[in-house]
């Protein structure tokens, strides 16, 4: 999963280039990732217990895969790029932006997840 994340996450930043100076794709990445890894837990723990297969599935999709996707070490680097070239102002708005927008991307993702249908009977 993190491979295939990883993967993804790098052809993404190969396909959207910096906007007015500022690492566009490294915030979408990681915006988009927090909002998937909400949504993706919380409907993982409205189903049941972590064991079996919701398990295998948060390893998987979770750890592996959006673990491999979203990036604190591009965020920082790039971050400290900014500063290094002068734009301290842009280093404060990309920070403080990547920072709220992901708090509230994971939020809605939540919400989005808590929405997911409980499983029917006993099984789950």
């Amino acid at each position: 999963g993190g491979a295939l994340g990883t993967l993804a996450r790098y052809l993404l930043t190969l396909a959207m280039p910096p906007w007015h100076g500022l690492p566009l794709a490294t915030f979408v990445v990681n915006v988009v990732g927090a909002f998937l890894l909400g949504a993706l837990l919380a409907a993982l723990a409205r189903r049941g217990p972590d064991t079996g297969r919701r398990r295998a599935v948060r390893l998987a999709a979770g750890t592996g895969f959006l673990g491999g996707f979203t990036t604190y070490s591009a965020f920082a680097l790039d971050t400290d790029g900014l500063i290094a070239s002068a734009d301290p102002g842009g280093a404060a708005l990309y920070a403080l932006a990547t920072v709220v927008v992901g708090a509230a991307a994971t939020l809605a993702g939540i919400a989005l997840g808590q929405a997911a249908p409980r499983p029917r009977g006993g099984a789950g």
